[in-house]
């Protein structure tokens, strides 16, 4: 029998697309009208597609060196304290996640600390986003 709350198999199946590095497994993880919330953009991005491909480029610019090292867990959500290094730089902060009834990702924020590592994610997670924009062409 499955004693896992609802929010807890949501986490989990979070933890393993991370844990596989691999993006592909990120849309079915993602609501239709999911919002996500950058440090490095001014407004809100909504939108799976949009949701999904934030995600796949913080995948390729924060995902190597990626550890979560603790999580708080909600009803519906959670927070998790991450650790990463981004161009020689040493990242931290944290992914707040909230999902619907089905499980799926309707809100993910993320923060990040000190504002000279936020500096180099921002020029990376922009350069990544561009290089994906180029390859997927017109």
């Amino acid at each position: 029998m499955d004693a896992a709350t609802p929010a807890e198999r949501a986490l989990a199946r979070w933890h393993a697309v991370v844990e596989s590095r691999d993006p592909a497994g990120l849309p079915a993880l993602i609501a239709e009208e999911a919002v996500f919330r950058s440090p490095a953009v001014h407004t809100p991005q909504v939108g799976r597609d949009t949701v999904v491909g934030y995600l796949t480029a913080a995948f390729t610019v924060l995902g190597p060196a990626l550890t979560y090292e603790r999580e708080w867990l909600g009803d519906d959500s959670a927070v998790l304290q991450f650790r990463t290094e981004v161009g020689g730089l040493d990242v931290s902060g944290v992914d707040m996640i909230t999902w619907d009834a089905g499980g799926q990702i309707v809100d993910f924020t993320v923060m990040v600390r000190p504002a000279k590592a936020l500096q180099v994610v921002i020029e990376h997670m922009g350069a990544e986003l561009l290089r994906m924009l180029e390859a997927a062409g017109p």
